[in-house]
């Protein structure tokens, strides 16, 4: 049996590779040419990496997978991570294709363009009877508020790019025009919600959930607002339910991550959802929540009914830990400069607490982590 995991650049791959080749799944790792030192290549549990062009990549992907199928005499089970990979084999024609020569377990492109755009999020939110932030215009906006545009992942932002907390009106203007510039459409503004911020993560086939993990953001980088650097599993039924409904009502299937974030009452507010394999994707590993093995299990029997795995238990170990050191290390030093120095100290511990696992780094796979890091350091730490 066979997986094919695209965008090995990204360091959430590493989870996705390391569960399947840990299972006995043959991973075959796959990267676009020109990304330089793709992590997920020096995994121990990569058997074979193929470099794939730029012009003319969903053909050669195409191949790849005919290759394998040709070979094998089974169809791979084909698990795209970056978020345009996944949106190329969402079209409907080149879903089709593909679905010839491997297994795919993704979302089909109307509920994926739903789940990408904010304030279609935010209106099914309201639809479904779940709490959503206040939406402002410029004229009518407190401070302080977020400003986002309605799919940042379309032009190449990263998380921490993809929003900005405005607390004046000079901030909010100059950043509606940055991000109205850049998109073509006027960004969506939101009231700034003070609590922390809260996830549910789930695995879903045609709207339903098949696997479904929540998380609590720990630590964050930058600490005025950026993607985690440590997050930590536990049980959320009113997340559960949220998300569900969501899923439902879009008919969602493949991996996904509804973000929430609480106010200072506790309630928690929809904020957006990630329809495709997230940046605390390792908390999934670290937790035993067996994503990647339902994902697989589910895109694999797609393309190979005649040979159905069948599903397995998984015991989710609540209160688990995950975070990324350099990360989380950057962060300890903005909350201690920022007066927070109880967070700044929750970071020091957690790197030296044996029961917190590292999104990277793991002793009997080290190569992939000391790649990363080296990276790191070229890029000058960024």
């Amino acid at each position: 049996m066979t997986a094919v995991v695209t965008d090995v650049r990204y360091r959430m791959s590493l989870a996705l590779i390391r569960d399947l080749g840990g299972r006995g799944v043959r991973v075959v790792c796959c990267e676009k040419e020109g990304q330089d030192r793709p992590v997920g290549a020096y995994s121990r549990y990569c058997q074979s990496f193929r470099t794939l062009p730029a012009e003319g990549y969903l053909d050669a992907l195409f191949a790849l997978c005919r290759e394998i199928f040709d070979a094998e005499k089974e169809k791979p089970a084909l698990l795209p991570v970056g978020a345009a990979t996944l949106a190329l084999l969402a079209e409907p024609e080149n879903a089709r294709r593909f679905r010839a020569v491997c297994g795919l377990l993704i979302p089909e492109k109307a509920a994926l363009d739903t789940l990408n755009d904010k304030e279609a999020v935010a209106r099914l939110g309201r639809e479904l009877g779940i709490p959503v932030p206040e939406e402002f215009t410029p004229d009518t906006a407190s401070f302080p508020c977020v400003v986002k545009p309605r799919c940042g992942e379309k032009f190449g932002l990263s998380a921490a790019q993809r929003y900005q907390i405005c607390r004046n009106r000079g901030e909010l203007e100059a950043v509606s025009a940055r991000f109205a510039a850049l998109t073509g459409e006027e960004p969506v503004i939101q009231r700034y919600l003070t609590g922390g911020g809260m996830g549910c993560s789930v695995i879903a086939e045609k709207g339903a959930a098949r696997r479904i993990l929540c998380h609590r953001r720990v630590r964050e980088y930058p600490v005025s607002g950026g993607p985690s650097s440590c997050a930590q599993a536990l049980r959320d039924k009113r997340l559960e339910a949220y998300t569900l409904t969501l899923m439902e009502k879009t008919g969602f299937s493949g991996p996904c991550m509804v973000e929430y974030k609480l106010d200072g009452d506790g309630t928690p507010y929809l904020l957006e959802v990630n329809p495709r394999v997230w940046g605390t994707y390792p908390l999934t590993r670290a937790a035993g929540a067996g994503f990647s093995q339902e994902w697989f299990r589910l895109a694999w029997n797609s393309g190979n009914p005649d040979r159905a795995l069948p599903p397995e238990d998984a015991a989710v170990k609540e209160g688990k830990k995950m975070a990324f050191a350099a990360s989380d290390l950057a962060a300890a030093a903005g909350y201690w400069k920022t007066g927070q120095k109880r967070r700044a100290l929750g970071a020091l511990g957690d790197l030296l607490n044996p029961a917190a696992a590292d999104g990277v780094w793991e002793w009997r796979d080290m190569r992939p982590a000391v790649s990363y890091y080296q990276s790191l350091l070229k890029r000058g730490g960024k």
